[in-house]
């Protein structure tokens, strides 16, 4: 069985990310979404709403599953058996980032690969910041976020 791991934050998730998740996932026999417990970041969710909102976005993907990890990520991979993880790319700066990310991995883990996945063109704006940044100022993020975690994200982030 071929497995991937598509890791992040998913600090919400947006549909850009569902976007991935969906096109990766025709790309193996299993998906595992990564979500990553980082102590370095400050997110507006907990570990356990993101795993959340990103079940309910998943609910119909028969090959996809939601786990949570903290620590390394090549060691994630290796404890998973998955053979490489899919990481999406909006623009040259995420490349830059995600290739000094992949080299590392690739030292931590030699078994693992690490595969690009460009970012549709309707997604390629997205990022988890831009959508808390419009629902604290009050604008409206329909058109990003799936409708089913909408009130969600609103609830969270205008209250904080």
């Amino acid at each position: 069985m071929e497995r991937l791991v598509y890791p992040g934050s998913f600090d919400p998730i947006t549909f850009g990310h569902v976007d991935i998740i969906k096109r990766a996932s025709q790309f193996c026999d299993e998906l595992i979404v990564a979500v990553l417990k980082n102590p370095s970041k400050q997110s507006a969710f907990s570990l356990d709403e993101r795993v959340h909102m990103i079940d309910i976005c998943v609910k119909d993907l028969e090959n996809v599953s939601v786990k949570s990890f903290d620590g390394l990520l090549a060691e994630f991979v290796r404890k998973t058996g998955a053979k490489a993880i899919i990481k999406g790319l909006r623009a040259v700066s995420d490349y830059e980032y995600e290739l000094q990310m992949a080299h590392i991995n690739k030292k931590l883990n030699p078994e693992m690969e690490t595969l690009f996945m460009m970012a549709s063109a309707q997604y390629s704006f997205l990022s988890s910041s831009t959508i808390k940044d419009i629902v604290l100022f009050g604008g409206d993020v329909s058109e990003f976020i799936p409708c089913e975690i909408l009130d969600i994200v609103n609830k969270k982030i205008r209250r904080t």
